[in-house]
């Protein structure tokens, strides 16, 4: 990783700000993108050394995301890594949601992953060595009830992560998929819920989904650096993550009754504040 470097979305906060600047301190040149400017500039000030850039993008515009990679791959010769943080939450049941709450954040979670990884593919062919991470979820292993928006776009990560592996397989670039638990980065108090929600029940549930986070961010962000270094196709973050993964596999089709109740405050957005 010294004096490559590694292209981070979602790099203003959160998981992405971290995994920059573990990285940074292993002497990699990191390019950060997110479409938040002023948090971009904090992380950016952060880093250790020298060589990093920031590119404020939104990666659902086509257009900007290209414009972006033209500026990474002007600003550095030797794009060795991308690493995919960039994701958004959506609280709400099938019944409240609007169709395009839910495209909204298929757009943001799915196709701005699919976007950045498609625009950089040639830059990182060009290297000897390179790597893909992709920041999946423990919801792109197991779907739970409130989280359909969501859980659809993971398990769509999950899914073009791992047919992109299997593309590239005879190539120098390898892919990897990174399935946290829960980490205590506030996604989901900073995520949009279905306007038909009162605000005060959506505010509940996800206060009870953050209070189910255990992992710090600076854990989290050294497993997915480790995998990103030793370019592993697979990598568990947190004991949740790691239990449900064999929950899935053992009962693929049951595996829902023994996390209903553990979520049941989480995923409700339909009783009224008393």
């Amino acid at each position: 990783m010294r004096g490559r470097t590694t292209v981070i979305t979602g790099a203003a906060a959160g998981m992405g700000a971290e995994v920059a600047r573990q990285l940074a301190a292993r002497g990699a040149h990191i390019a950060l993108l997110d479409r938040n400017a002023d948090g971009l500039a904090t992380a950016s000030a952060s880093l250790d050394g020298t060589g990093h850039t920031s590119h404020v993008v939104d990666l659902t515009d086509d257009e900007a995301v290209a414009a972006a990679v033209a500026e990474v791959e002007a600003s550095h010769s030797h794009v060795q890594s991308l690493v995919t943080c960039a994701g958004s939450s959506m609280l709400g049941a099938i019944d409240q949601l609007t169709m395009a709450e839910m495209r909204w954040l298929m757009d943001v979670n799915l196709w701005g992953t699919v976007n950045v990884t498609k625009a950089l593919l040639p830059a990182l062919r060009r290297e000897p060595a390179a790597h893909i991470t992709h920041l999946v979820s423990i919801y792109g292993l197991a779907a739970p009830a409130g989280r359909i928006p969501y859980a659809m776009s993971k398990f769509a990560v999950r899914g073009f992560t791992e047919a992109l592996r299997h593309e590239l397989e005879r190539s120098t670039v390898t892919v990897g998929a990174v399935y946290p638990a829960g980490v205590k980065t506030g996604i989901i108090l900073r995520g949009r819920y279905a306007a038909a929600i009162d605000p005060a029940v959506a505010d509940r549930a996800a206060s009870a989904q953050a209070a189910m986070y255990h992992t710090e961010p600076a854990d989290a962000a050294a497993r997915i650096v480790e995998a990103t270094i030793r370019r592993r196709p697979r990598t568990m973050v947190g004991r949740e993550a790691r239990l449900v993964d064999v929950l899935t596999r053992v009962t693929p089709t049951h595996y829902w009754a023994p996390m209903r109740r553990p979520l049941r405050d989480a995923i409700d957005t339909t009783t009224p504040i008393r």
